[in-house]
């Protein structure tokens, strides 16, 4: 039990239409502040998503979520938020929005390995 570290993840979805509150998972963001780890998964289903909404321009949004990866990572093409320090970089990545790309509100763990737990929920919650 010693070894295990906890973690934070959400759930990153595309909502094409925020009214109707549908969605598709499309990524995970996980951050675990003793392991100094914060990272994110993402793949959009092309064929899927269109059987959502044909509206949707999936690359503008492929492009999106490229930002959000240069946020989690601390990239300087991450802008202003990029230069936060982890914990406030997944706060912002996460928090509440009304927009088409949305996350879960985050949820608690324990794991031995974040890089792992990271491939596993993005396995479960998204492919």
């Amino acid at each position: 039990m010693q070894d295990r570290c906890t973690y934070e993840f959400a759930i990153i979805r595309i909502v094409p239409k925020v009214e109707r509150e549908e969605f598709m998972n499309v990524g995970a963001i996980l951050f675990s502040k003793r392991k100094k780890f914060l990272d994110m998964k993402f793949e959009i289903n092309r064929n899927r998503l269109e059987a959502f909404s044909n509206e949707l321009d999936i690359d503008a949004l492929t492009a999106y979520l490229k930002a959000w990866k240069l946020i989690c990572d601390g990239e300087p093409e991450g802008g202003a938020i990029g230069k936060l320090d982890l914990a406030s970089r997944f706060r912002w990545l996460t928090a509440s929005r009304s927009t088409i790309i949305q996350s879960s509100k985050p949820h608690p763990g324990l794991c031995h390995d974040p890089e792992k737990e990271l491939e596993d929920l993005f396995e479960k919650y998204v492919l």
